[in-house]
């Protein structure tokens, strides 16, 4: 079976179903991308030939990409979800949101699709806020183990998004070094931490306290979405990397946090990867009681462990520090 299947969103579904949420979760209603929209950030050539697909039976787009008839709608979909997830954040329907969409988006190019990604859902969403809803800066967290090469293509030229990915390092899609900061009037707009395989929370932690916050505090995000891919899990068959279902949490909180001091609480979280559907089912659970006030995590406790690990993740900061300094206060 493809990693990229039902089972990821069935599993959360039957998460939700059966687990007492109270009343804290809102449904947000998703709609179909129209054109125009998918156009902001693909090109009219790419998007004709994701359109042309829903007349065959399987177009393969890359080694690990492939269409069915039906997936042109579930790509204009999960964007479009995305986008109303904005909306209802942007106008205090709901405080924060997480879009549970597939496919995936962050590997997806202006023209061309990539690693399971079809329409690039996350810039889609960025793009949607700054055209439509009177926003100048947004920041876009990427924390999947894949670095995502697609939407850091889509904004690298461009100080309006800035994009913060930690990545393992040496991995497909083989970018996102350190050095890779952006260009024209986008230079230093774009920050990549490449990590080494194993990585546990503290260095997730570590990352978003020590590179992450200062640069954003700096930046002032109106609006905060996170790339939120559970690969990283110890139990992930595609990641090796070793963060558990209290790291996500970690990482949420400490992007509420800055939320809060930032952007009004504005924070959207789109599913991205996460390939072992019972540790993405568990992951996605605690981001909720997170993103609802109902921490299941010791914070405190977590930030001891952290700084007590930071040694481990020293010469990873201080390389992204060097490369960035011409652009922030670091």
């Amino acid at each position: 079976m493809h990693p990229e299947n039902p089972q990821r969103l069935q599993s959360i579904y039957h998460m939700l179903d059966h687990k007492d949420f109270g009343d804290s979760l809102v449904h947000i209603e998703p709609r179909y991308a129209t054109l125009e929209e998918i156009l902001w950030v693909h090109t009219p050539r790419y998007v004709d030939r994701i359109l042309d697909s829903a007349d065959r039976a399987q177009v393969r787009h890359d080694p690990d990409t492939v269409t069915s008839p039906q997936t042109y709608k579930a790509a204009l979909m999960a964007a479009g979800g995305v986008m109303e997830a904005v909306k209802a954040c942007l106008t205090k329907q709901v405080r924060n949101a997480f879009a549970l969409v597939r496919p995936p988006g962050h590997h997806a190019q202006k023209d061309r699709a990539m690693g399971f990604c079809i329409f690039n859902n996350e810039a889609i969403g960025a793009r949607y806020a700054l055209k439509t809803q009177g926003l100048e800066r947004v920041l876009i967290v990427d924390w999947d183990v894949h670095h995502g090469n697609g939407t850091q293509g889509i904004f690298y030229d461009d100080p309006h998004c800035l994009y913060f990915s930690a990545h393992r390092g040496a991995f497909y899609p083989w970018t996102g070094e350190e050095q890779e900061a952006g260009a024209g009037r986008g230079e230093g707009y774009t920050v990549n931490i490449p990590l080494g395989i194993g990585c546990s929370n503290a260095c997730y932690g570590n990352a978003f306290r020590h590179l992450l916050w200062p640069i954003a505090h700096q930046y002032r995000p109106e609006l905060i979405l996170v790339s939120a891919g559970f690969d990283i899990h110890h139990n992930d068959p595609l990641g090796s990397m070793n963060v558990t279902t209290e790291g996500f949490a970690r990482m949420t909180a400490l992007l509420m946090e800055m939320a809060a001091d930032l952007c009004d609480e504005r924070l959207i979280l789109v599913l991205e990867g996460g390939y072992n559907p019972q540790a993405l089912r568990d992951s996605v659970e605690m981001v909720l009681w997170e993103l609802m006030g109902s921490s299941m995590i010791n914070k405190k406790e977590m930030q001891l462990v952290e700084d007590a690990q930071y040694k481990e993740m020293a010469e990873v900061i201080e390389r992204v520090k060097k490369v960035h300094r011409r652009y922030w206060d670091l």
